[in-house]
C-alpha cells in the first residue's frame, strides 16, 4: 500500500492474538488507548480489519465512510508537519456549549481519574495542557486512520460511521490491538486533509490511533464509569 514504510509492511502477523475472543468480551475490553509501544502495525493487518469492518449497518448500504491510513514513515511525516502548524477553529462542536447532568458529571469525572493515574493535579495547568497536546502525537501509536465522509451527509451518515469506527475498534481487540479515536482531530482539520489529499467535498470526522498498547503505562489503568441502568432506560408500561 502506498505511504508506508517497508518496516510496517514486513512486520509479523504476531500482532494478530489467536486465542478467540467473544464479542462480550472485546466490548469489555475495548478502551481508549492513551499511551501506545513503538511496535509496528503492518497494512495488511489494518487491511483486514478495514474489510472486516465495511460490514458495519449503513442505512440505505450508503457506506458514508472514506478512511485515510497514516503508517510507518507516513506518520513520521505526519507528525512534523503538526509540530510545524497551529489549532484551527473547530470544523464542528464536539459537545453542547453548556452540557447538562449526568453527561456534564460523567465527562468532568472522567478527566479527574485519567490526570489522577498521571500525578497531574488540578491545579498544574502547565501539566494538564502538556497532556492534551499528546493527542496530536497519536499517544505515541504507530499508525492512525483519518475517517471523512462527504459533506452533503446528513447526521443519519454520521451515525454509520460512528458504527463503523466502533467496529473496526472490537476488531482490533480480537486482533491483539488497542485504538484511540479522536475527534479532536476537527482542530487540525484542513492541516489533515491537505496531509492526505482528501477532496474539498469530504469533511473530516475524526482520527482513531492504532497500536499496541502500554500496559504499563498508568493512563493504561483508567476504567471509566458508565451510567447506571435507570440513567439511560425506560421501560414502557
Amino acid at each position: 500500500m502506498a505511504g508506508t514504510d517497508q518496516n510496517a509492511r514486513s512486520s509479523s502477523d504476531s500482532a494478530t492474538d489467536s486465542t478467540p475472543v467473544s464479542v462480550s468480551e472485546a466490548v469489555d475490553r475495548r478502551m481508549s488507548c492513551r499511551a501506545f509501544l513503538d511496535t509496528p502495525v503492518a497494512d495488511e493487518v489494518i487491511a483486514e480489519l478495514l474489510v472486516k469492518s465495511s460490514r458495519a449497518p449503513s442505512g440505505g448500504n450508503v457506506q458514508p465512510w472514506k478512511i485515510y491510513i497514516v503508517n510507518g514513515e507516513t506518520m513520521n511525516r505526519f507528525r512534523k508537519r503538526v509540530a510545524e502548524t497551529d489549532i484551527e477553529p473547530p470544523g464542528y462542536d464536539i459537545y453542547p456549549a453548556k452540557l447538562w447532568e449526568p453527561h456534564r458529571t460523567a465527562r468532568f469525572e472522567l478527566g479527574e481519574q485519567m490526570y489522577a493515574l498521571l500525578g497531574i493535579a488540578r491545579e498544574d495547568k502547565a501539566g494538564r495542557l502538556e497532556r492534551m497536546a499528546e493527542n496530536y502525537n497519536f499517544f505515541g501509536a504507530p499508525a492512525a486512520l483519518f475517517c471523512f465522509l462527504d459533506g452533503r451527509m446528513l447526521p443519519p451518515q454520521w451515525s454509520d460511521c460512528g458504527m463503523f469506527l466502533q467496529t473496526f475498534m472490537l476488531l482490533a481487540v480480537e486482533a491483539g490491538l488497542a485504538t484511540c479515536p479522536q475527534e479532536i482531530w476537527t482542530t487540525r482539520s484542513r492541516l489533515v486533509a491537505d496531509f492526505v489529499g482528501a477532496p474539498d467535498k469530504l469533511m473530516l470526522f475524526c482520527g482513531m490511533a492504532i497500536g499496541h498498547p502500554d500496559t504499563d503505562h498508568p493512563v493504561n489503568r483508567l476504567r471509566s464509569e458508565r451510567l447506571r441502568l435507570d440513567q439511560f432506560v425506560t421501560w414502557v408500561d
